[in-house]
């Protein structure tokens, strides 16, 4: 872990020491968490994910949704009645 002083700017800027970006692999449009509590803040990097592995995430979500519904035996001709239904019961 490394420690580091910085100074906060009049826009309320910070810059993160270039030694911290590179033992991070942090470069220009890197996005980070701020998570703040009392006083004192936490950045963290967040990974932004590819189109290739958010359409795989979702296809996982989909297979998940499709062994819970046959499961409790619900067929794919039956959706569009229940989301009628569900919709129906919002109003």
């Amino acid at each position: 872990m490394t420690v580091e002083m910085v100074k906060m700017s009049s826009k309320g800027q910070i810059v993160i020491p270039q030694d911290i970006r590179a033992e991070i692999s942090a470069s220009e449009g890197t996005m980070f968490a701020i998570v703040s509590g009392r006083d004192s803040i936490v950045l963290k990097k967040v990974k932004t994910p590819t189109k290739e592995e958010l359409i795989r995430e979702l296809k996982e979500i989909a297979e998940e949704g499709r062994k819970r519904a046959e499961k409790i035996g619900i067929k794919e001709s039956d959706v569009p009645d229940l989301v009628h239904k569900l919709r129906a019961s919002k109003k």
